[in-house]
């Protein structure tokens, strides 16, 4: 007897279904949460990568502040000398010296003092013929002299201070050096006043052969007779001006000093305790003298170059095979 077989009913095909169907969601949302799994591990790698090989952003500090402007050197052409002009300067200034040491030679006795006086009286005699053309120009309407006019009768001053100190000593107690000192200043005098009105470049040109030829015999003298001056005391004029005076007149003279740590001009300050430092002094003013005339001469500016650049006057033909 074949047994009866029981169709399934509704409900029951119903729920089948739908459990087929919750099973089917299911996967597919186990699915979808191993794909965002996967998908957020893919973008932490990347975002790990990202960052190990990217370097992080950094601060780069700001330049250090250029050195103050005082403490830049520029570099500046000096000006050459024609050579004729320097070769008539260097022959009147070497003749005008030569007959000095011929009638004054230095012996560490008292008539070196009388050189002195001769060489002091005629090296003063072109900062008042400056002045004088000077004066003349600004009587005629030129107003931008004031700074040059001051600076060389600072240094007019200056000389005269040296030629006091060697009256003080005795240099001007015979009438014959008195007599070619100044006979030799008042022509000097005025064939300075001539070649300033024609060129003042050439004019500066002879006081700084004077002047490198007074350093130059000062620094000599210092070193041969050290021992006699360090024995004498200190004149009372050169005392008085070196260091009991108002040293304005005297720092103005002094154009191209050396700087300090800070760019600002040092200041020069004498210590006397006998002749050898009043000489020691008198040299060292011959030297700031020189370097002011060499800044007019290739410059035409009294702080042309720095003190450690300053050099002396070139005539063109040697400057020009030395290049």
């Amino acid at each position: 007897m074949r047994s009866a077989t029981t169709p399934p009913s509704l409900s029951s095909i119903m729920f089948s279904t739908q459990l087929a169907s919750s099973s089917s969601s299911e996967t597919d949302i186990n699915t979808e949460i191993d794909t965002n799994t996967d998908i957020n591990t893919e973008i932490e790698m990347a975002t790990t990568t990202t960052t190990t090989t990217t370097p992080t952003n950094t601060v780069t500090p700001p330049p250090p502040p250029p050195p103050p402007s005082s403490s830049i050197i520029i570099e500046k052409e000096a000006k050459m000398m024609d050579e004729g002009i320097y070769n008539f300067n260097k022959i009147v200034i070497d003749t005008v010296y030569d007959v000095i040491c011929f009638f004054y030679p230095v012996k560490g006795t008292a008539r070196d003092f009388a050189r002195f006086y001769v060489l002091e009286t005629v090296a003063r005699v072109p900062y008042f013929a400056y002045l004088s053309v000077m004066h003349l120009r600004e009587t005629f309407g030129e107003r931008e002299l004031g700074e040059k006019m001051r600076t060389h009768y600072a240094e007019a001053d200056n000389e005269l201070h040296h030629l006091l100190i060697m009256e003080e000593l005795g240099g001007n107690e015979n009438l014959v050096d008195r007599t070619l000192a100044q006979t030799m200043a008042f022509f000097y005098y005025w064939y300075v006043i001539i070649i300033y009105n024609w060129s003042e470049p050439a004019a500066y040109h002879l006081s700084e052969l004077i002047e490198d030829h007074a350093f130059n015999t000062y620094n000599k003298y210092l070193t041969e007779h050290e021992d006699m001056l360090k024995s004498q005391p200190v004149p009372d004029i050169a005392r008085k001006y070196y260091v009991e005076d108002n040293p304005f007149l005297f720092d103005l003279f002094c154009t191209v000093k050396d700087r300090d740590e800070d760019g600002n001009f040092s200041a020069r300050r004498p210590e006397l305790s006998s002749l050898y430092d009043v000489f020691v002094n008198v040299r060292d003013d011959e030297k700031e003298h020189w370097k002011t005339l060499c800044n007019l001469v290739q410059y035409g500016d009294m702080q042309g170059v720095e003190n450690k650049l300053v050099q002396g006057t070139k005539p063109l033909q040697e400057a020009a095979a030395a290049t």
